[in-house]
Order: C-alpha cells, then structure tokens, then sequence
C-alpha cells in the first residue's frame, strides 16, 4: 500500500529512481526539471534552486526563474585525497558558483550548476571516483565521523566504518549510472561500481518506495562530540581501550528539523539504545534503516522522521523491533563521557607521528576574495600536499596527515594565503551557519551571509566582559528545518522573516541538551543588545568552568528542555 504522502507516489512510479530525468534533462526550454523528478533528483545529490536575489527582478520582466541545481558529494567520513580536492576546485569554477561550500555534514556542495552543467559536473567527479548518489533523498545519506580523535588510532576504525554503513546502505538501483554516467563504471572502481550501481533491479534493503524521510548516520568518538551525534537519526559512540575501539554504544531518534507554530513538530536529541560490537555495527545500522521502513510515518512528511517513530513506540519498544530484525540482543550501554562539540584548531601531532593542521573556514564557504585567496591557496596546497583532506562537521577543513619533513613547506602556503587564522575568538570558532539565502528555497531570512557580521557584533560585547576565549557555540539557520543544528547552539537563531529570528538559549556545551525559545521573532540588529545585559552577567557571576548554556538555565533565563516533547513549553 503507498503512503497518502505525495512523494510516496512519486517514488512508487519512479522505475527506481528513474522517472522522467533523462527526458527532463534534455528539455531545452527551461532551466528546471518537472516537480516530481525534483523529489527524484534529491536521491541523485542535487536539489534544483533559483536566484532568489534577483527573482523578483526577473518577474518584473516577465523572465523565468533563474534555475539551477545544488550539488553534494557522498564523501563519507569525510575524507578525500588531494587529487579529489583538485577536481572539486576545478567543478566549482567550471561548472558552478566558484565556491564550495563544506557542509555541516561534512561534505562537499556545489551552488549555482545550470541543468545543462549537471552530467559534466558528476562525470567529472567520476573521474576521481567520487559519486552524489544518496547525497539527499528519502535514504541514509552521507555518514560522518569524528575526523581528528584524540588518539589518530581510532579514526582509521572509525572512517572505515562510515564506509562500511555508507557502501551497504546505498541505494541498489543502477539509475545514476544511467542518467549521468551513460552506464559507465567508476573510473578506477570497477568493482565497486559493479557491486554498488549494477545489482538486480531491486532494493533489498528499502524496498520499491525507499525510507519515508531522509536518515542520517554518525559516529563520535569521546570526549570529542563534533558530530553533534544526539542531533541525528542513527549515531555510533565508539567506546574505546587504549588505541583499541572494542564497541559502539548506539544512539536512535535524533532529528532537528521543526515547523514554526505547530508543536506537534519538534527537534529531538537521540535515546541510547544498547552497545554492539564492531563486527555488529553494520547489520545494526541496516536493521534500524529497515525498522524505520516498516515503521515510519508515509501519510504526513513532517512526522516522517526517525525521531518521531521513536517518540511513537518509546526506546524499549523501538529496541525491541531492531532486536526481533537482528535475530540477538544488543548489550547495555557502557560509560562514556563528551565534553565539547568543537574542533581542534592549528596543528595537532598524531600517534602515528603524522601531523594534521584544522583551518577555520567562516561558515564552510572557500572561495577567493581580494583580501583573502583561500580557494587559491588551499588550490596551491593540494598540488603538493602527500597526505589527505578531512573536512569536519563544523564546517572546517584539517589538512591531515602530514610528513615532518613536508610540515614546513604547508606552513609557509599557509601564512602566504593568510590561511593560519587560528587566533579567532572563542565565540567565532564554534559558530556555524547554514547557505540560507539567494539560493535555498526554504529560508525565510539570511544565515551564512549575516552570521559573520553578528558574530562580530557579539565578538565586542565578549571582549568587553573578559571573555575573548570563552567557548561559546553560536548558530544560525534561515527555517525551522535546523540544517546547521541551531537547536544544540548555547545561543541559537533560526529565521522566521526577513530580518527577524526567533533567539534560542540553553543548550549543553557538548551536545547533549535542546536550547529553549528565550525571545521570539526578534529583529537582528537587535539581537546584541538583547544578549549584552545576559552576557555581562554570565562574565560577573559565572562558577568555575561554567558554560554559558548552563549557566541561563541557572539563572533562569530559559528552562531546560530536558526532551524534545518539552521543547516548546
């Protein structure tokens, strides 16, 4: 039976993603593709947009929208070689906006690729085995990992099993290699382009319509929580012994996404659902990905989430249902302790004596300006650089794995770039935002774009008070729909209007605790002067150690929202 839900439909007459792309594709005319084979697209990684600077301009002169796609990478964990960083800089120049975008999941995006631009841009990322397919889309998308542990031991574990849940997760259907590929195998990758793209034509583990919404996988390793893992549908927390990772305990029904003014619809953080072992890790993750497709919500899309089926059945319940698929009960959660979401900014000295350098990208976005070559130089960087790209899920970039002897020749591209600026404020290095406006469809006012200038703003009323290093995190999203995670954000806005944010206060420091509404549709500009008399007291009456999130629960600022089904009140 097909969900009332108009994609459920879709997805049922789509041939396996297939629909009417092809044809849509060649359609000359216009810029855009039919509605329906946007929800298709969205499982090839690409969501068609338009200009929205310059719509009403164009509607005045009786001009179509001007169309064009967003593109984004299946990069799971994060990491790519320096040949795959040189083909995203040559696609985001020759076919895009001349900037990509790393996203808050850890991966690249591109902005601003016409139609015409769509089969040369994901033939070209072909060329470096790179893919988008289930990049977007009612599926499990990108996983994410931590990028830089504590102990470089476990990330080599941990990336492995980002690919692992990524590769057995991904969609059997050979229609991307189909439509944008002309059937061809991966470049370099024959055999995992066979096994991937050219099974049976059918879906063994979502079946004919897919998932009811997107899912979202991750995996942190303590005490770092960069991952924001209780934000997400399914998380993994490595538990460790020395430089061994011996299990997971798992995480199920995180989910950020909200609409304003219905409370029936709400962020929530994930409930701890039991411990695996990491021989169980991958058929753990295909049984909540089934669980959820027998179980999830296909009448109304904005319950359809993984976090409200939870919410529905309760954790024991939902456990129940994993266990009944997996055929074994999983163990008790063991002990283990978060204690920040941010990242590790400059250079760091693994065990494996190999050097990895986080640089601080404002928002995620590279790109050159006057006074700032950063695309250049992170360009001039990769020609030479012998070891890898992570990219971080705060939107950053670690030049990873770097020789001792090599160490000294990245340095001098850094200071010659104006790439070392790792002296930000603590307030800027954990602020994040989402694309927002001209090209998302969603936003209902400015995020990446007007961040940077409010943080500066905020940055004044810090420094004043003594607090320049205090960590705080900060984050901005244009909608409701929480992409930059605003939700988890000491201090959180999300865009209700033109100009005006509903302001969020209370979140733990390391992820582990909704905000709550402090003041509703404020406008911007007047966003300092609202925090400044709060801030002041934050800097005169905090403990010792004290973040700022508990601290205006302390205070009585906001309540703790101690659970998604009490964010609103």
């Amino acid at each position: 039976m097909v969900g009332k839900a108009k994609n459920e439909g879709v997805k049922d007459n789509s041939n396996y993603l297939r629909g009417t792309i092809k044809e849509g594709l060649a359609d000359q005319i216009t810029g855009a593709i039919s509605e329906d084979d946007q929800i298709l697209t969205k499982f090839h990684g690409m969501y068609q947009q338009d200009d929205r600077d310059i719509r009403a301009d164009r509607r005045k002169k009786f001009l179509d929208k001007a169309y064009s796609f967003m593109i984004r990478v299946r990069l799971p964990g994060g990491t790519c070689t320096p040949e795959q960083w040189l083909k995203m800089d040559y696609i985001s120049d020759n076919y895009a906006n001349h900037t990509i975008k790393i996203t808050t999941r850890q991966t690249f995006q591109f902005h601003g690729v016409i139609k015409n631009n769509l089969r040369d841009s994901l033939q070209e990322m072909n060329k470096v085995c790179l893919d988008t397919i289930a990049a977007c889309g009612d599926v499990n998308r990108t996983v994410m990992c931590n990028p830089n542990p504590h102990e470089s031991a476990h990330h080599s574990v941990v990336l492995k099993l980002a690919r692992d849940i990524s590769n057995h997760l991904l969609p059997k259907t050979a229609a991307y290699h189909e439509i944008w590929l002309d059937d061809e195998l991966l470049e370099g990758g024959e055999e995992k382009a066979e096994k991937d793209f050219k099974g049976a034509e059918e879906e063994p583990i979502y079946g004919k319509h897919y998932l009811p919404r997107k899912f979202k996988t991750v995996i942190a390793v303590p005490p770092v929580n960069d991952v924001d893992i209780f934000a997400h549908c399914l998380g993994f927390i490595a538990i460790t012994e020395g430089d061994k990772v011996i299990g997971y305990n798992v995480t199920v029904g995180g989910g950020m996404g909200m609409t304003h003014g219905d409370t029936t619809t709400f962020p929530r953080t994930a409930d701890l659902m039991g411990f695996c072992t990491v021989e169980q890790a991958v058929d753990v993750a295909e049984k909540v990905v089934i669980a959820q497709r027998d179980l999830g919500n296909r009448d109304e899309r904005k319950w359809a989430r993984l976090k409200y089926t939870v919410e529905k059945l309760g954790i024991a319940k939902f456990r129940e249902e994993v266990e009944n698929r997996l055929g074994y009960k999983l163990q008790a959660p063991k002990p283990f302790k978060f204690e920040s979401t941010g990242d590790r900014y400059g250079w760091i000295k693994g065990s494996d004596n190999k050097w990895h350098c986080t640089l601080f990208i404002q928002n995620g976005r590279v790109k050159d300006t006057k006074n700032f070559p950063m695309k250049t130089g992170l360009r001039e960087i990769a020609k030479i650089h012998k070891g890898e790209y992570r990219l971080t899920n705060n939107q950053n970039i670690i030049i990873s794995s770097v020789d001792e002897k090599d160490k000294p020749q990245i340095e001098k591209l850094l200071k010659e770039y104006k790439l070392d600026t790792f002296n930000q404020s603590g307030l800027r290095k954990n602020s994040m935002a989402c694309v927002a406006l001209p090209t998302c469809g969603l936003a209902l006012a400015e995020s990446e774009r007007y961040l940077p200038d409010l943080v500066s703003e905020l940055e004044q009323e810090f420094e004043k008070n003594g607090l320049r290093e205090e960590p705080v995190v900060i984050r901005m999203t244009g909608c409701p729909n929480g992409c930059a995670r605003p939700y988890l954000a000491e201090i959180g806005l999300v865009g209700t209007n033109p100009g005006k944010y509903n302001l969020y206060l209370g979140a733990a420091f390391d992820g582990s605790r909704l905000n709550k509404l402090f003041k509703k549709d404020i406008e911007g500009v007047k966003v300092r002067e609202t925090l400044s008399p709060v801030i002041a007291d934050y800097a005169k009456n905090k403990a010792s150690g004290e973040h700022f999130g508990d601290f205006v629960i302390r205070k009585n600022y906001v309540k703790a929202t101690t659970a998604g089904n009490n964010f609103h009140a």
